[in-house]
């Protein structure tokens, strides 16, 4: 009676098949297509417009998303938005420029996104000046930018070609 017991529920897991949960598997696949998409949204370039003739010079560490002040012989640009002339810039004889410190105020203000956040909380700045711009304005810059909290800036270039 025990062996008729037995056979029965060894009959009955054999019939048993494992089945296959896709539920679990497309949450997997889901996760991994947006952190995809989340991590290769960012390019690792910083594009300098046609206007900014960029100095040219060694570069070694990559360039990071930071707040991007552009100059250029005409205007200054704060994130893509004209913010004061440039010539006006360097007629001042004012050690900062108030303009800048609005709009930059302004960025912290109006976060839209994780990127713009990461952006604005990494206090990085990196001015695209062209190589035509005395440095008395960019020192202004740079001196406006670490008056508002902005203390890591970093200046662009284009990448010398190495020999090799």
């Amino acid at each position: 009676m025990s062996n008729n017991r037995r056979v029965k529920r060894m009959m009955r897991s054999r019939k048993k098949t494992a089945g296959l949960n896709l539920t679990p598997l497309m949450d997997v696949f889901t996760i991994l297509v947006f952190f995809l998409l989340f991590h290769s949204v960012g390019g690792d370039a910083v594009e300098a417009p046609r206007q900014i003739n960029l100095p040219v010079s060694e570069v070694t560490a990559k360039p990071r998303e930071t707040v991007v002040i552009m100059v250029s012989p005409e205007m200054v640009l704060v994130q893509g938005e004209k913010v004061i002339d440039t010539p006006e810039l360097i007629q001042s004889s004012s050690e900062t420029v108030s303009e800048i410190t609005v709009r930059l105020e302004k960025l912290e203000r109006n976060i839209i996104g994780i990127s713009t956040k990461t952006v604005v909380q990494s206090k990085e700045v990196t001015i695209l000046a062209d190589k035509s711009i005395p440095f008395s304005a960019l020192k202004k810059i740079m001196s406006t930018c670490t008056g508002s909290g902005y203390g890591r800036i970093s200046l662009a270039v284009i990448q010398k070609a190495t020999q090799g």
